[in-house]
């Protein structure tokens, strides 16, 4: 059963109406599934796990709240989602009429119930939304940053879907063998993740000379040889975490040991650089000069360094044009890489320093001292 915490709902709704006053609208209508699982603490309005817009959508008005969804869906808000009890009128239409916008512009003008058409009732109020819908203004932009910082009730959810996804994958890289596939892995992957409560929105696996030729290696039927990697952007009710695991069978060769400590250099001076009130652009500095520091002043111009994690795989990722500052609470993934390795965690940005989240559990340990942080980190599993 979906357990919410009441405090943590008051505190969504409190955000989006700060936001609501400062954009003047009457209503702001969330339906992508990122927005409706962070406003509800954890709701889920998705069908189909790949899909960016749900079958539900949550409006908030200046005095009242509601659910908007066909027939369809209405038993299931109410029962396993729990929205009536969060404090949600939900007002449904028959699946196959057309009357969502209709029902959602007469709710946001304070006419409840009186949105079909015909009704003769049918007024409109300024509308807001988080995707392209009819007569509304598109608030993506200002929206986003409400969710930024994590709420105590949410980072207390996100340490521990960090820890158990680290050991799900750790446990997951420590059943691979000579000749496995990187689809069969993938598949014991995401066993284990299911079996936790989590799907993913991302899984790789990439076997020996694919770790070098793609940053994004998509699991194929190729056999693993010496070598593989393990990433993945695990999902617990919109919560995102992504991490990367490698493993080694037999002795580690040492040009790759160093390559990887490289790697973790360049991760590590990304996190202690997030720290809450500075610009986001200023990571990006951080990571090139590491590049640089290590000797690979180029690498950063073959993959996207990482971002803003939460409830969207990346909120944003950071190139020198990023204006966003580093918000209190904020979760972070950098994934620097060096053509052949990859480093990856999740972490959070606090006046305390950086925390790293997802640290290993069953992997060895390398751990590396930057600007006054230490930092637990995975090594590479030999095997």
């Amino acid at each position: 059963m979906f357990e919410f915490i009441p405090e943590e709902i008051v505190e969504k709704k409190r955000r989006v109406r700060v936001l609501l006053e400062a954009l003047g609208l009457d209503a702001i209508y969330l339906k992508k599934s990122a927005n409706f699982s962070w406003v509800t603490g954890g709701g889920y309005n998705i069908v189909g796990m790949a899909t960016e817009i749900g079958v539900a959508g949550a409006l908030i008005t200046k005095k009242h709240e509601y659910i908007v969804c066909s027939n369809i869906e209405a038993l299931r808000m109410e029962r396993e989602e729990r929205l009536i009890e969060e404090g949600y009128e939900i007002v449904t239409f028959p699946w196959n009429e057309d009357q969502e916008a209709a029902i959602v512009h007469s709710l946001a003008a304070g006419a409840p119930g009186t949105g079909k058409p015909g009704s003769g009732t049918l007024r409109t109020g300024i509308l807001g939304a988080d995707h392209a819908f009819p007569d509304a203004i598109d608030i993506s932009a200002k929206l986003n940053p409400i969710r930024y910082s994590l709420t105590s009730w949410e980072v207390e959810r996100y340490r521990k879907q960090a820890l158990d996804t680290a050991r799900i994958a750790e446990e997951t890289a420590l059943t691979i063998q000579p000749g496995d596939t990187e689809m069969e892995v993938v598949g014991r992957l995401s066993e284990r993740l299911w079996k936790a409560g989590m799907d993913f929105i991302i899984a790789f696996c990439a076997a020996d000379e694919r770790i070098s030729l793609y940053r994004h290696p998509v699991a194929t039927d190729k056999k693993i040889g010496k070598r593989a990697m393990i990433s993945v952007n695990s999902r617990k009710r919109g919560l995102i975490v992504s991490i990367t695991r490698f493993i080694q069978f037999g002795k580690l060769p040492a040009e790759l040991g160093k390559l990887y400590e490289d790697n973790v250099y360049v991760d590590t001076a990304m996190m202690a650089a997030t720290i809450p009130g500075r610009p986001a652009v200023e990571v990006y500095a951080a990571a090139l000069r590491a590049y640089a520091e290590k000797g690979y002043p180029d690498e950063y111009k073959l993959h996207h360094q990482g971002g803003s994690i939460g409830y969207f795989g990346r909120d944003y990722k950071i190139t020198a044009r990023t204006k966003e500052i580093i918000q209190e609470n904020q979760a972070f993934t950098w994934n620097p890489s060096i053509t052949g390795m990859k480093s990856e965690d999740t972490m959070l940005a606090t006046s305390r320093g950086p925390i790293v989240l997802s640290e290993p559990v069953i992997f060895p340990e390398l751990r590396m001292e930057r600007d006054g942080y230490v930092f637990r980190r995975p090594g590479i599993m030999e095997l």
